[in-house]
């Protein structure tokens, strides 16, 4: 009784952050549209509400933030590319799992980009970067080769300094690995990065109990300033962030499963659909593992191979929130009137799919790297005030398409290693 007591109280305060979040944004949004269509312009107006208590407690949380994007991205990335292993030890089920999860995700961030361009998502909306001038980034002309080389870092320090993030996450794939292969020898560091990375995740939590407040300033000075206006540009990214989702789950994982395995994809979702009903309620896919891997065991997985690949999934396969990040950063970039090009579209998808590695199974830390993804093209990270209440709805639904892609990704692999059981996947949906 004691346990389920106190399980019933974890939900609880899960779901009131959540409530706590969106009913920030609701009354920040009234109160926005109420200053900017019933309160005159002028001092009070002006100086007092919308460029001095909203923009102050609105840009303080967009700071705390910030100060979490370069170690959290840094050391998450060490801890989820250690915890792999080397390739040697993985065998083909590691590589295998590795390359369907970074594939997928690639996949995910390109269909997000392509209906993100062809809705356009956050054009008339016209918003200005504070009181600058916002040139962007499109005044060097860099080509494909220079963009790929600018990946690698000539001095990792600079790049941690500087928050060059490309640089940044090279650099921590390549400590992840090494720390890896070399097992033994670097237990003790290996044990630092991990318990550093659980600081992290702590602060970012932390911080993220803040949101609240947060989202209601800077929505209510978004909504102060534009008006009406936002709310269909709103509504036209939240329906391109489900699409996307939709088209990931249906026209990708479940035509994946049903070329490399042969069984039904419509078994695969009755089956599934307790795991993503939980994913859906808790928005972690960390807190979902257990009752992944017995699913899939039910569904004729070997346990050997999802207990691996699982937990992997949860760490380093993402593809729900990739879409989230490519959505966002055409719909912040329409909303700042900035043009992106083909190089910016690479380094998106280059930024969204190796950040997959280090997105932690929590909710709401995408939020934290898609400042990362809008600082690899220029975009100014403030732009994540406009979605962020949203967001936390979107949230649970891409829990789910993240729970799919581990899923999938697992059959295919234990399929392929003849580890996967055809006819109780079948038997288990017929009973």
């Amino acid at each position: 009784m004691q346990k389920n007591d106190t399980n019933k109280n974890k939900n609880k305060k899960k779901f009131s952050l959540t409530g706590k979040i969106f009913m920030g944004l609701i009354f920040g949004a009234i109160l926005g549209l109420i200053v900017h269509y019933f309160v005159p312009e002028g001092y009070f107006r002006d100086n007092i509400l919308v460029g001095g208590i909203f923009y102050f407690l609105g840009q303080g949380f967009i700071r705390l933030m910030q100060m979490l994007v370069v170690p959290l991205v840094f050391l998450s990335i060490i801890d989820g590319t250690r915890s792999m292993g080397d390739t040697e030890t993985l065998g083909k089920v590691g590589v295998r799992i590795v390359i369907f999860y970074l594939f997928t995700t690639a996949v995910a961030i390109t269909i997000a980009l392509l209906l993100a361009t062809t809705i356009k998502p956050g054009v008339g909306m016209n918003m200005k970067v504070g009181s600058n001038n916002y040139e962007g980034a499109s005044g060097e002309n860099i080509s494909f080769v220079e963009t790929i080389l600018n990946m690698i870092p000539t001095n990792p320090f600079e790049a941690l300094a500087k928050g060059d993030m490309l640089q940044v996450i090279i650099f921590a794939v390549i400590v992840g690995l090494i720390i890896a292969r070399m097992s033994e020898k670097t237990e003790t560091i290996g044990n630092i990065v991990t318990e550093a990375n659980d600081l992290m995740m702590k602060m970012t939590m932390g911080v993220m109990k803040l949101a609240p407040i947060g989202v209601f300033c800077l929505i209510a000075r978004t909504f102060s300033t534009l008006g009406y206006d936002v709310i269909l540009s709103m509504a036209s990214y939240m329906l391109t962030v489900l699409l996307g989702l939709g088209v990931q789950l249906m026209l990708v994982y479940m035509v994946l499963l049903t070329v490399f395995v042969r069984v039904n994809p419509f078994t695969f979702l009755k089956k599934y659909f307790s795991v993503m009903t939980f994913g859906f309620s808790t928005s972690s896919s960390s807190a979902t593992v257990p009752i992944n891997i017995n699913t899939l065991e039910d569904m004729g997985v070997d346990r050997r191979i999802s207990s691996f690949t699982i937990p992997l999934g949860a760490t380093v396969n993402m593809d729900g929130t990739a879409i989230m990040q490519g959505v966002a950063v055409i719909f912040i970039a329409n909303a700042y009137n900035i043009s992106l090009d083909m190089n910016d579209f690479v380094t998106i998808i280059l930024t969204a799919t190796l950040a997959s590695i280090g997105t932690a199974g929590i909710p709401s830390v995408g939020l934290v790297t898609l400042a990362m993804v809008l600082t690899s093209v220029g975009i100014p990270t403030e732009g994540i005030a406009m979605i962020m209440g949203i967001d936390r709805i979107l949230d649970m639904t891409r829990t789910c398409i993240n729970l799919c892609g581990d899923a999938v990704g697992t059959i295919i692999v234990s399929n392929k290693e003849n580890m996967f059981d055809k006819e109780k996947y079948k038997r288990k949906v017929e009973s």
